[in-house]
């Protein structure tokens, strides 16, 4: 199965570490949103779409990507790292775009990171050492599941 992984990853990397897991497992391509070439996408059976969370949506330019997507009948998975809040709550959004894109969503994952956003900073962050190795075993079954 011909995958691709499209990610974003600032700040402390937290998502890339799951993401090259992921891919690993898959043998997928891994691209960022800038460097995704849309008409390209029709050539992958499935779709990876992952982020960090922020403000409880993944981030701005991979959701500005799906709206540019044309109607596809594709299938996707989503994955994010986050300080707190429930994974249905943040992958709300992007399951939403994705699903009006014509994507059957066959998996999602998600797991704390060590975050520093905003006044965070000023308590030296949360979920430090996270994602841990139990983590990205966690991402690698998850990958492994969706072959």
């Amino acid at each position: 199965m011909k995958t691709l992984i499209i990610y974003v990853s600032f700040h402390h990397r937290n998502t890339e570490r799951i993401a090259n897991e992921i891919a690993e497992v898959m043998n997928a391509e891994m691209v960022k949103p800038e460097e995704v070439k849309i008409e390209n996408i029709l050539s992958y059976d499935l779709i990876g779409f992952g982020s960090g969370i922020y403000f409880m949506k993944h981030h701005p330019s991979l959701l500005k990507i799906i709206d540019k997507l044309p109607v596809v009948d594709k299938m996707a998975f989503i994955f994010s790292t986050k300080g707190a809040f429930p994974i249905w709550l943040c992958h709300m959004t992007i399951k939403r775009k994705l699903k009006q894109k014509g994507f059957k969503i066959i998996g999602e994952f998600s797991c704390r990171g060590f975050d520093t956003y905003g006044p965070l900073k000023y308590i030296k962050g949360i979920n430090k050492g996270k994602p841990d190795e139990n983590d990205l075993n966690n991402a690698r079954e998850f990958a492994r599941n969706l072959i």
